[in-house]
């Protein structure tokens, strides 16, 4: 059996990962700092759900911690990594960018060194679709440029990456970035959209609908993400042959590393978004029409041929499944 570390186990995409890896057989090491930046009670619940089995070990860590995270990388000695855990939230980052450089640039050269000085055979971690910022080319390719930013957290998952890369190219440790769009399902967070109409639609209160219902999401079911991840996990990245530095493939390496979309390939108008929720909550929402938040960007759309290509899977769940799923999960979590 494997031993893996996945941190951010507490959270929505680390929860789904743990327990999927943990009825594959493995022994999955989670680490959560179990942060208050939404309901601290939800992510206990997911926990409560990973702990008593025999192969999980829960440890409750902050990335910023350096001496901690070194001895636990010392004391474990991973086979693989799978690092999800992250200051998440593109308008948060706004008010509150320091937290995102201490968590996803000072944690992250913290998860790099144990790599590095511990021989893991395998570092998976999140970037995120946000990575495309400016960029207005459909869809979203790995190959395309990306250093037009539009949020800090976007701008700290692209530093994630080109550190990533770093200690790829020097250290030849092997890495995979997953650039993850629009993530949903049961156990979600509190702070995205599906979550939050939910609640409000329920309660009768009315709901900020941005860019007047036009934004198109790239939304991705939890399943299908967790998926993904098992099986990017067993595709150890090497050298790209092809690689040229004349004409650098932006998704790709000398060092073995890669990059990954993780999308639907299915991008969905927000308001269509809402009346398929509307339908499955049989109550009509009260929508406050907004225009465009800073940090947004009006549209996503993953191209995925590459994980098609190099590990036979596309993710492929219809919103009106998921939707459908995460709302008989909210009725049951929260007696709505």
């Amino acid at each position: 059996m494997e031993k893996i570390l996945v941190t951010g186990c507490a959270g929505f995409i680390g929860f789904h990962v743990a327990e999927r890896l943990l009825a594959q057989g493995h022994s999955v090491v989670g680490l959560d700092n179990l942060s208050d930046y939404y309901d601290v009670n939800l992510k206990r619940a997911r926990l409560a759900q990973l702990e008593g089995r025999a192969s999980f070990h829960f440890f409750k860590v902050g990335l910023e911690d350096r001496d901690r995270v070194a001895r636990l990388f010392q004391a474990e000695r991973f086979d693989c990594v799978v690092h999800l855990a992250a200051q998440a939230g593109v308008r948060y980052s706004l008010t509150h960018p320091h937290a995102y450089t201490q968590a996803n640039l000072v944690g992250f050269t913290h998860i790099l060194e144990g790599c590095r000085h511990h021989a893991v055979k395998h570092l998976v971690f999140a970037s995120s679709s946000s990575v495309y910022g400016a960029n207005t080319r459909m869809p979203f390719s790995v190959r395309d440029n990306v250093d037009h930013p539009v949020s800090l957290y976007a701008a700290t998952k692209k530093a994630n990456e080109l550190m990533a890369h770093a200690y790829s190219y020097i250290y030849r440790l092997p890495c995979t970035g997953l650039r993850f769009f629009t993530v949903y399902g049961p156990w979600g967070r509190p702070d995205m959209a599906l979550f939050k109409f939910t609640r409000a639609i329920l309660e009768g209160q009315p709901i900020d609908v941005y860019n007047y219902g036009k934004m198109r999401r790239d939304f991705t079911y939890i399943g299908d993400v967790a998926e993904g991840v098992t099986r990017i996990m067993e595709r150890v990245p090497q050298p790209d042959p092809n690689w040229s530095s004349e004409k650098p493939d932006c998704g790709s390496s000398s060092g073995p590393y890669r990059i990954y979309n993780i999308g639907n390939h299915n991008p969905v108008e927000l308001s269509y978004f809402i009346e398929v929720l509307e339908r499955k909550l049989g109550k009509k929402a009260q929508q406050n029409l907004l225009p465009l938040q800073d940090g947004d960007v009006p549209a996503t759309y993953a191209d995925v041929e590459d994980l098609a290509r190099d590990v036979g899977f596309r993710p492929a769940t219809p919103i009106e499944v998921g939707i459908s799923r995460f709302v008989d999960w909210y009725r049951e979590y929260y007696g709505a």
